[in-house]
């Protein structure tokens, strides 16, 4: 069982992104704020969960959160200011689209920027250990998943549909025979 809180602040947000080491597409983050008597025994770290399973979880987190929101930061702006700052960027851009202020924010991984004076804690390994963390896993990483099926109907070749834009074999395959695409990301290694 995951655990609901790291600080004694009832509105304590969880950050996460997916797509950090695809090749194209966005990165996608997810800020999420759950309340208090919030209780979900199947929540868990979304790399460790079926498709089907992430996505009865959105509904429910989507419908009990207090606040939860989406944000993407693009190839380019990946390309321009790299991986890490780009994952930074669209976690804040989430925090700031959320209808609540947060009072303390806990990240998954070891690096975080400070959020506009708000309090926060970066936790290894977090959407394994606690509920709003992983909230955030399933969203930013199912909104990024829905994302890149719509770009696979316009690049079939590619297979994102399958593989999400991650490195797979088919995928660098689809890049030596046609080339990349503008939703790639230059700066990546392709082959």
């Amino acid at each position: 069982m995951l655990e609901l809180r790291f600080s004694n602040h009832i509105l304590e947000c969880g950050c996460d992104e997916a797509g950090r080491g695809c090749l194209a597409g966005p990165v996608v983050a997810a800020a999420v704020i759950l309340p208090d008597d919030f209780q979900c025994d199947l929540l868990n770290d979304s790399k460790q969960l079926s498709e089907k399973r992430r996505d009865y979880l959105r509904n429910i987190i989507e419908k009990e959160a207090l606040a939860y929101a989406v944000a993407e930061v693009d190839n380019q702006t990946i390309d321009k200011i790299n991986i890490l700052n780009a994952s930074i960027l669209a976690m804040h851009n989430a925090i700031d689209k959320l209808p609540i202020r947060p009072e303390f924010i806990i990240v998954d991984g070891n690096k975080f920027k400070s959020y506009k004076q708000v309090p926060h804690k970066t936790i290894v390994k977090g959407d394994g250990k606690y509920l709003s963390i992983a909230a955030a896993s399933i969203l930013a990483k199912t909104y990024r998943d829905e994302l890149m099926c719509k770009l696979h109907n316009q690049f079939s070749e590619y297979d994102w549909k399958q593989n999400k834009a991650y490195p797979t074999k088919k995928h660098k395959a689809a890049i030596k025979e046609f080339g990349t695409t503008v939703y790639h990301r230059m700066t990546f290694k392709m082959d």
